[in-house]
């Protein structure tokens, strides 16, 4: 416990899922918590439930495309140690079948979003120091038929990790940035996507991404938010432009 003691961390897309796991493990580990999603009465609902707790939270409704929404997010911050680039949203579609508004919807929203965040946060944390953590994909580094919008969107997250890593280097700020790839996990994303096909279709397709999976299932959010407590952490400050991979074995074939 305590290995965040001290430190201001913003996460996005913390209202649900991997967000609100890592928003909870923060907090446990003594951090004080901005949780910024767009959803603003569920961010609202879980920060409620987080302070009642005893837990330093904060909720802000914040659309990560504008960026005048990541001046407010920033400001609301104040001394900014951590970052969590984790707001994302997926749609399914093969290079044949997605429109050009479907691309740019999941392209504004996952690198778009991303790009911004990292670039405020380096200006917040220049002089002191700090830890930006870009939740990509393993789909950012592996492709898969129906996701064309999806991978590409995570595989710019992945190489934007690695440039601005670099450029933090070698000016010397003091801040880290690398990305994280989790696998498959049960979250309302997934859900969601599963659950928006014919039900045959949704489940054919659940069965289909488990047998891939070495592990045999799907993640739990729990199980990854652990690794995002290292990344944040002074444990991992040798640690920069890397990408850490949680998939129960997925891209290991």
């Amino acid at each position: 416990m305590n290995r965040l003691q001290g430190k201001t961390a913003l996460i996005t897309g913390a209202g649900s899922g991997l967000g609100l796991a890592t928003a909870q493990r923060f907090a446990r580990e003594g951090a004080r918590v901005v949780l910024t999603d767009i959803d603003r009465s569920r961010v609202e609902a879980e920060t409620e439930r987080l302070s009642a707790a005893g837990h330093a939270v904060t909720a802000l409704a914040h659309d990560v495309t504008q960026e005048a929404d990541w001046d407010r997010a920033i400001a609301v911050a104040g001394m900014l140690d951590v970052l969590v680039n984790n707001a994302g949203v997926g749609r399914l579609g093969s290079i044949e079948q997605i429109s050009l508004k479907d691309w740019r919807a999941v392209l504004e929203i996952n690198l778009d979003g991303v790009f911004l965040g990292t670039q405020k946060a380096i200006v917040a944390m220049k002089g002191r120091g700090g830890s930006i953590i870009n939740v990509s994909s393993i789909e950012g580094i592996v492709g898969e038929p129906n996701l064309a919008a999806y991978n590409a969107s995570k595989g710019g997250v992945r190489l934007l990790t690695k440039s601005a890593a670099l450029h933090c280097a070698a000016h010397g700020y003091n801040i880290r940035v690398n990305s994280l790839h989790p696998g498959y996990i049960a979250t309302p994303m997934v859900s969601g996507a599963l659950a928006a096909m014919p039900a045959d279709v949704g489940q054919a397709l659940q069965a289909d991404i488990v047998s891939r999976i070495p592990l045999g299932r799907l993640a739990l959010a729990e199980e990854i938010a652990p690794a995002l407590v290292f990344m944040a952490s002074d444990e991992s400050r040798y640690m920069t432009g890397s990408e850490l991979v949680i998939d129960g074995g997925y891209t290991a074939r």
